[in-house]
């Protein structure tokens, strides 16, 4: 199992835009193949409150490929991502595979 981390650099006046992305972007994600377990918002309670990360779980390479291939052709997902990219909320996104310690 691999779990994709997505770290986004986010405008912090912006973060209500960047939430509605991240909620409308769930059911996509799922039926695309991907096992979700979570988008995370920043807090002012401790740390940079200009950054989010996205967990997202894949049996192998081969099943995120599929992902990725259904994804592109999904229609909220094409419409959730162009109402992120038209409110600029996210400045920069960094994109790494992670393994679990079992």
């Amino acid at each position: 199992m691999i779990t994709l981390c997505i770290r986004y650099e986010i405008d912090q006046n912006k973060l209500r835009d960047f939430e509605a992305y991240a909620r409308a972007i769930l059911e996509p994600i799922r039926r695309c193949g991907g096992d979700l377990l979570g988008y995370f918002l920043p807090t002012k309670l401790a740390g940079p409150t200009n950054q989010a990360l996205a967990m997202i779980s894949f049996a192998d390479l081969v099943a995120y490929q599929r992902y990725r291939e259904a994804l592109a052709k999904d229609e909220k997902f094409i419409a959730s991502v162009k109402c992120m990219e038209d409110s600029r909320c996210v400045v920069s996104e960094d994109r790494s595979f992670l393994q679990r310690v079992q």
